[in-house]
């Protein structure tokens, strides 16, 4: 396994790669309401990218070994879809959840981040969801630092999500990314503290836990790369993109737009 470790100029192309992918969020959320296809917020997000910010939709004909080409600009993972959900022109209806996964090339750079979305009034249990799993995330970031472990992340992520009687997905997980996609660490969300690869200060990697009400199993869709929950429950997924510092982490995917942290982050965190 080789890791890359980002250099000075790495990073600080990252860190306006990160940003820019955070903006696009922030520009789509307004558009995200009853009635509204994910095909035409896949437009309005692929637009935005190309004539405002001069960045390349990562996803657009990515196409790893045993895929096909994947369709579109951006990811809508709506309701039971865990991941890898492809735009079309079926209109979003009230209650409903959508994860919008993007990723930015800028410079020859990938930010890569992703938020969840309420369609109208959501259910109670809903939310909840969703806002378990923004707990997981950032209880996996807290953790980040120099001589902490991939299993550390995975742990706390596990448990805060089992706690509350959730389950994680195993089969996808996050990744070191920098000048490709995707690169070495692969970041589980699951796993036992103390074990996996130790952190060092220049890593950037993802972390992006993908969390379901019922249970951990998955199904994939004929089209390849569309992923859905096997007992048709919600899931939801939060992912942002972290460096490691000298003394901790730094979210790379942050923008004017971004949630605040978790209010459960003001308890000390430990492994």
């Amino acid at each position: 396994m080789t890791i890359v470790i980002k250099t000075q100029e790495d990073i600080e192309k990252m860190r306006i790669a990160g940003r820019l992918a955070s903006e696009v969020l922030d520009y789509i959320t307004p558009f995200v309401k009853p009635g509204v296809t994910t095909l035409e917020l896949n437009r309005l997000c692929h637009e935005y990218m190309v004539n405002v910010q001069g960045t390349i939709p990562a996803p657009l004909n990515y196409c790893p070994p045993g895929y096909t080409p994947y369709p579109a600009a951006i990811c809508t993972s709506v309701n039971q879809v865990i991941c890898h959900g492809i735009p079309n022109d079926k209109p979003l209806k009230n209650g409903d959840v959508v994860n919008l996964d993007i990723t930015v090339i800028k410079d020859g750079y990938h930010g890569d981040n992703s938020r969840m979305y309420e369609v109208g009034t959501v259910a109670s249990h809903t939310r909840r969801l969703s806002q378990v799993t923004y707990e997981c995330m950032w209880l996996g970031i807290e953790l980040v630092k120099p001589g902490a472990r991939l299993g550390d992340i995975g742990a706390a992520i596990q448990r805060h999500a089992e706690k509350n009687g959730y389950s994680v997905v195993r089969e996808f997980c996050g990744h070191g990314i920098g000048k490709k996609f995707h690169e070495e660490p692969q970041v589980l969300h699951y796993g036992k503290p103390g074990t996996g690869v130790e952190l060092k200060a220049g890593m950037i990697f993802t972390i992006e836990p993908m969390i379901n009400a019922g249970k951990k199993d998955i199904r994939s869709m004929p089209d390849g790369w569309t992923i859905v929950t096997k007992d048709r429950s919600i899931s939801a997924q939060w992912e942002h993109t972290i460096l490691v510092t000298e003394t901790g982490y730094e979210v790379l995917t942050q923008s004017a737009g971004s949630p605040a942290k978790p209010a459960l982050l003001s308890a000390p965190v430990t492994a």
